[in-house]
């Protein structure tokens, strides 16, 4: 009898030692989690005090990231459940937040919007839409090197809007690496290695699937019962995403690449054609459509990024092999975001936070102005998504108590803000990607990124929100 040859299994790789950062971000996460349960807390009930405790973990895992990310998204939604819900181990009163409150974090209709997004985005590189786009857009802007940097710029803007930054940003480099090899060494290859990851940061503010922070954002809006439509946020965003984006690339032109420089481009697209791909282009076309036209149509744009997921899925253009290659860390990790804002705004630790400030002394503007500047400062030295899930909810808790500050002026401009931390190789992914080629130093990269980063900002706090108001946007 013919015996089933065995399977071999290789011995798994021994888990990376913790690095001593690692440790210390643990030592400080326990320290800051028990505090407030063993010390009193004045102002704050058990269960407050039990949420700050879970909020202070948050903070200290994310900034240190002593553990991954999407880690300490999940131990929050836990910790709630456990320390703060209706299910609680510990005595909780009877109107405790039910624990699907937290639990439903992971199937947040924003969570759904974002999985078409990724889907859509999975799609396009599984079909080569997004090189054969590329291919096709860059054509006008051969021949002039800056003109080029320009056309790249443009191009990976429009990718993030639709794909993950990483995604777009590891898509365009594949087709930037024949072109530095055109380029003379130095300053002319810094500044087209450049171009790519502020391209791929600014150009993620402009839809509310371009980069977790927006989705974070619309979580926290629809929790509290506001509503921003995909089209609303992009007449919001897209006109500071075109300024910030033509003020980069003058700032790389000048800064880099020399005028007069040449550079030739030979770049073919190479369509697919065959049912699966043509499937594929008319159902991402239609959703894009679908979501910039909510207004027409009344179907959510939540509901809308399902309906991709289905359709692609029924057609089989994608399959479950394709799902499992999304980027579920970043799903989760936006879930952890949403929870950490519900437990924080249901047990009253926001304003109990908020009250530590008398925020009330000052003026809407100066309000806008400081946590826009905080978004900006802690998205350097954090991600982007960690910084959003930490300033978010507690904006959302100080817009109710302003006179004159609207809880989406302040969400939007922190989500916004966020985007645009890009200063350090570890600031964003893009970044780190561009830092790996060899061809930009840390000092450039750093001199791009806060001027791009202060001058965005800036732009963003004292222009924006009015622009908003006389739109009727907010």
């Amino acid at each position: 009898m013919p015996t089933r040859p065995r399977t071999v299994r290789r011995p798994a790789a021994p888990a990376p030692a913790l690095t001593r950062t690692q440790l210390v971000g643990i030592g400080l996460g326990v320290v800051a989690f028990l505090l407030p349960l063993v010390v009193d807390v004045p102002g704050l009930d058990d269960v407050g005090e039990r949420m700050l405790a879970v909020f202070l973990l948050a903070i200290v895992l994310w900034v240190t990231e002593a553990i991954p990310l999407v880690a300490t998204a999940v131990l929050v939604i836990a910790l709630e459940v456990l320390l703060v819900s209706d299910q609680a181990l510990l005595a909780v009163p009877e109107d405790a937040t039910p624990y699907p409150t937290f639990l439903g974090a992971l199937a947040n209709p924003v969570i759904i919007l974002f999985l078409g997004g990724f889907l859509i985005a999975d799609g396009a590189e599984k079909y080569r839409l997004d090189k054969n786009l590329a291919a096709v857009l860059i054509r006008p802007f051969t021949g002039s090197a800056r003109r080029t940097v320009l056309g790249l710029m443009v191009i990976t803007a429009l990718l993030s809007m639709f794909m993950s930054n990483t995604a777009t940003t590891a898509t365009m480099f594949a087709v930037v690496i024949p072109i530095l090899g055109a380029l003379p060494e130095g300053r002319p290859r810094a500044g087209l290695a450049l171009s790519i990851p502020v391209a791929a940061n600014v150009g993620g503010i402009g839809t509310p699937v371009g980069t977790p922070p927006n989705a974070i954002t619309l979580g926290a809006l629809g929790e509290a019962g506001y509503h921003v439509s995909f089209l609303d946020w992009m007449v919001m965003a897209v006109p500071l995403m075109i300024v910030i984006l033509l003020g980069a690339w003058l700032l790389l032109a000048l800064l880099f690449i020399p005028a007069g420089l040449g550079v030739e481009l030979d770049m073919q697209a190479s369509w697919d054609t065959d049912r699966k791909a043509v499937t594929f282009y008319v159902i991402a076309a239609v959703t894009i459509l679908a979501w910039m036209t909510e207004a027409l149509h009344g179907l959510s744009a939540n509901v809308v990024g399902f309906l991709a997921v289905v359709a692609l899925l029924v057609t089989r253009v994608m399959g479950g092999e394709d799902l499992g290659r999304l980027s579920w860390p970043v799903l989760w990790l936006v879930a952890g975001g949403i929870a950490l804002g519900d437990g924080v705004a249901a047990t009253g630790l926001d304003a109990w936070i908020l009250g530590l400030f008398d925020w009330n002394a000052m003026p809407a503007l100066v309000v806008i102005v400081v946590m826009g500047a905080l978004g900006l400062g802690l998205s350097n030295v954090i991600s982007h998504s960690a910084a959003s899930n930490l300033l978010i909810p507690l904006a959302m808790g100080l817009a109710t108590g302003i006179e004159g500050l609207e809880p989406v002026t302040i969400a939007v401009v922190l989500a916004l803000a966020c985007s645009l931390g890009m200063s350090l190789p570890i600031s964003t992914p893009p970044n780190a990607i561009a830092y790996a080629t060899g061809e930009v130093s840390t000092a450039d990269m750093a001199k791009v990124g806060i001027i791009v980063g202060v001058v965005g900002t800036a732009l963003l706090v004292l222009l924006m929100p009015p622009l908003w108001a006389a739109l009727g946007l907010v």
